[in-house]
C-alpha cells in the first residue's frame, strides 16, 4: 500500500499533535510506569476522565459510522492517532476492550436498536465492557466452553464460569459466550450474549498475579436471566460473532502494541542513559548498544506488519492472520526488552516499589514480571503459530 500521506490526513496529524499537546493531564506524568503498557489500579479514574476528553474532542471510534457516534474515517486517520499519542506519550484509553472488540461487533451484528444502545456509551466510557470466553477447560480450545445457556421464554438462564476475564471486577457489560444447544456440533450451538454485570447471579472474584496485582478475576454466573434482546447475531450464530470479535481483538493488538512497544523501547534508553557501570554509562557498552538497535530494529519492523493488514481493511477485507504474525513478533520483542532492562539495572532490578534503591521506583520489575503474561494473553503463542501455519503457509490441521 502507499503509505504518502494526503493533505487532509497530513492536517489530521497536526490537529491531533496540537491537542495533545494542550490536553495531556499533568498527573498522568506521576502515574506513568516506565517500560509498561497496562494501567495500574490507582490509574483508572485518571484514565475514565482521559477517555471522556478524546470522546468529547471526536478522537475516538474515528472508523466507526457517524451514526452511531464515530467520524466514519478511515483506518489512516486511527494509526495516525496511536502515532502521535505514542509520540506524545499520552494516557491510554481504559475501556479498550469495548472500544477494540465489542464495539465493531456490535456494528458488523446488531440489530439497528443494539447499534443505537452501545457504541456510543462505549466510546465515551460510560459502560466498561470485558470479555468471558476463557473457562478453566476450554482456553486455547474456546469450542469446548461449557457454559450453558436454556431459554425460559423471554429469557435465557445462564449457569458456568469463565476465567482470565480482565476488567470484570468493574464492568459494566460482558461479551459472553454460552452453549444454547448441547446436541449440536461443538461450532455450532454457541451463542453470543450481551451481558449485565449488574444482573443478579453474577459474581466476580480477582485472580492476584505474580505482580502483586489482581488484574483478571474468575466470574461464577448462577442461574442469570438474560433477555433474548440481548443476543448478538441470532441464536447458535455465536461460533462466527465470536471470531470476529477475536479478528478484531488481533486487529487491535495489531495497531496498538508497536505504538506500547515503542514507547517501553524509549523509556529503556532513557533508563539505559542513567545507568553506569564500571564508572561510565551502559549506553558505551558495544554489546548493549547492539541489543538496543536490535530492538529499535524490530519495533520498527513490527509497523510493516501492520501496514499489511490495514491493506486489508482498507480492501474491504477482514482482519486475516497478519495480525498474528504482529502479536507473535510484539510477544517476543516485549519479552526481550524486559529481560534487557533486568539486565542493564543488574541486582538493583530484583527491588520492587517500597525500596528507596529500586530503579524508577520499581516499575521495570514489575513490567518484567507482568510480560510473562503477554505469549497467553490475546491468544497464545501456539495458536497464532497454529493459524500462521494453517492460514499462511497451508499446513494440514493439527
Amino acid at each position: 500500500m502507499d503509505l504518502t500521506l494526503t493533505p487532509e490526513q497530513e492536517t489530521f496529524r497536526e490537529t491531533v499533535r496540537t491537542w495533545l499537546r494542550a490536553n495531556i493531564p499533568e498527573e498522568w506524568a506521576r502515574q506513568t510506569v516506565a517500560g509498561s503498557d497496562i494501567p495500574r489500579v490507582e490509574a483508572y479514574d485518571l484514565l475514565r476522565r482521559w477517555q471522556r476528553t478524546l470522546y468529547d474532542a471526536g478522537f475516538l471510534g474515528l472508523t466507526w459510522p457517524v451514526e452511531y457516534g464515530g467520524r466514519g474515517l478511515t483506518f489512516v486517520e486511527e494509526i495516525i492517532l496511536q502515532q502521535e499519542m505514542a509520540l506524545a506519550k499520552a494516557p491510554p484509553v481504559l475501556n479498550v476492550l469495548g472500544i477494540g472488540m465489542a464495539g465493531p461487533t456490535i456494528i458488523a451484528y446488531g440489530t439497528e436498536e443494539q447499534k443505537k444502545r452501545y457504541p456510543a456509551k462505549i466510546l465515551s466510557c460510560e459502560e466498561i465492557w470485558c470479555q468471558g470466553y476463557s473457562e478453566p477447560n476450554a482456553g486455547s480450545d474456546l469450542a469446548a466452553l461449557q457454559t450453558r445457556a436454556v431459554r425460559d421464554g423471554e429469557h435465557w438462564v445462564l449457569n458456568g464460569q469463565k476465567v482470565w476475564t480482565s476488567f470484570a471486577q468493574f464492568a459494566d457489560w460482558m461479551m459472553l459466550l454460552a452453549r444454547t444447544d448441547p446436541a449440536a456440533p461443538r461450532h455450532k450451538g454457541i451463542t453470543y450474549f450481551l451481558l449485565d454485570m449488574r444482573l443478579p447471579g453474577i459474581t466476580v472474584k480477582p485472580l492476584r498475579q505474580i505482580t502483586g496485582d489482581a488484574e483478571f478475576n474468575e466470574v461464577f454466573f448462577d442461574s442469570v436471566r438474560v433477555h433474548e434482546s440481548e443476543v448478538l447475531g441470532g441464536v447458535n450464530s455465536g461460533w462466527r460473532v465470536g471470531v470476529t470479535t477475536l479478528m478484531y481483538e488481533r486487529l487491535t493488538l495489531g495497531f496498538g502494541l508497536q505504538v506500547r512497544l515503542r514507547i517501553a523501547l524509549d523509556g529503556l534508553i532513557e533508563m539505559a542513559r542513567r545507568v553506569e557501570k564500571t564508572g561510565r554509562a551502559v549506553t558505551k557498552d558495544p554489546l548493549t548498544r547492539q541489543k538496543l538497535a536490535q530492538l529499535w530494529i524490530e519495533t520498527e519492523s513490527l509497523k510493516y506488519t501492520g501496514a499489511r493488514a490495514l491493506t486489508r481493511l482498507l480492501r474491504g477485507e477482514l482482519p486475516g492472520p497478519e495480525a498474528s504474525a504482529g502479536k507473535i513478533t510484539w510477544v517476543d520483542v516485549n519479552q526481550r526488552l524486559q529481560e534487557i532492562a533486568m539486565e542493564i539495572q543488574g541486582p538493583y532490578s530484583q527491588l520492587r516499589r517500597g525500596s528507596e534503591w529500586a530503579v524508577e521506583g520499581g516499575a521495570w520489575a514489575h513490567s518484567f514480571l507482568r510480560s510473562r503474561a503477554n505469549s497467553i494473553e490475546g491468544g497464545t503463542t501456539e495458536i497464532q503459530k497454529n493459524i500462521i501455519a494453517e492460514r499462511v503457509l497451508g499446513l494440514p490441521k493439527d
